[in-house]
């Protein structure tokens, strides 16, 4: 059992990336791309291809990051440019990236195994603490920077940005391109982790990366961008932990995956409507019983 959660922690540092550029599409810019199921394999793919072909994997790494800009980018140019919904957007750069995946790799499969990747000579744990530490701080600096502040303006009010000056297609291009920069990032580290980079390695990813940010929010709450962006941290390892031990029930299979990620989803979007119900209902309660004891003490009071 304890090896199997330090298992999910690991995981859930390495899936970390990926929910925090989620959330910038998400949450900052309320954006729904779906680029992430591609641009994830993308990254894969590119540091795969790279490493097995005699490259430093931190060259490897930084090239899939790169890879994953470019894919949003082009999602972005498509939304703001083109004029294309966004949910489409990210649907229409889904299905090329699928291609463009296959080219790059050349075969459905890619093996690392025997190739020197990141985490050779330093322990999967150690390196993504130390990576996600760093990432989550550098987000954190950049979106209280003006740019930062002008892209979390976007996604709030764009007329009322547009309003002040601010150029809001520069802005979602931006987001959407770190967004899935970071997507890509995952996917690259997720590659040397396994030992190997598959086509289908990214089907899923927004599902994942959804899950995370409403894990992250509901149990740690979001009131700044430092807790927000620890909420979509800390998300990923909750939701990986979950899994986990989902998958010690007898009666459930690997197999059943999807299925246990579709139901903490619905159980974590309805449980703060619920709760918010509840809280409602609970003051009203209350105020109906203060108010009909007022009344009272004001009849009890006018018949002496």
């Amino acid at each position: 059992m304890y090896d199997s959660l330090f298992g999910a922690v690991e995981l859930g540092l390495l899936y970390a990336l990926m929910a925090l550029g989620v959330y910038i599409t998400f949450r900052i810019l309320d954006f729904p791309d779906l680029t992430v199921d591609g641009s994830f394999t993308t990254g894969g793919a590119i540091a795969a291809i790279m490493i097995s072909n005699g490259y430093s994997p931190v060259l490897a790494s930084l090239a899939a990051f790169v890879g994953g800009l470019a894919a949003g980018a082009c999602t972005g140019l498509l939304h703001t440019k083109g004029k294309i919904n966004g949910l489409l957007s990210g649907i229409l750069m889904m299905i090329a990236l699928y291609s463009i995946n296959m080219r790059i790799m050349g075969k459905p499969n890619i093996s690392l195994l025997g190739s020197d990747t990141l985490f050779t000579s330093i322990p999967p744990f150690t390196l993504m603490l130390i990576v996600i530490v760093i990432f989550k701080l550098l987000l954190d600096a950049f979106l209280h920077t003006e740019l930062g502040l002008a892209l979390r303006a976007t996604g709030d009010n764009a007329r009322m940005i547009r309003s002040l000056g601010a150029n809001t297609d520069s802005t979602t291009i931006l987001g959407v391109s770190l967004s899935n920069g970071l997507v890509a990032l995952s996917g690259a580290l997720i590659a040397q982790q396994s030992g190997f980079a598959d086509i289908s390695m990214g089907i899923g990813m927004i599902v994942i990366g959804l899950a995370s940010v409403i894990i992250g929010e509901a149990i740690f709450g979001a009131r700044t961008v430092f807790f927000a962006t620890l909420a979509a941290v800390m998300g990923s390892i909750v939701y990986r932990i979950v899994v986990a031990l989902a998958l010690q029930v007898d009666w459930l299979k690997s197999s059943d995956l999807k299925l246990i990620t579709a139901i903490i989803v619905i159980i974590a979007l309805v449980l703060p409507s619920m709760r918010r119900i509840w809280r409602q209902k609970a003051t009203a309660k209350r105020r109906s019983a203060e108010l009909t004891a007022f009344v009272l003490k004001q009849k009890t009071g006018g018949e002496r």
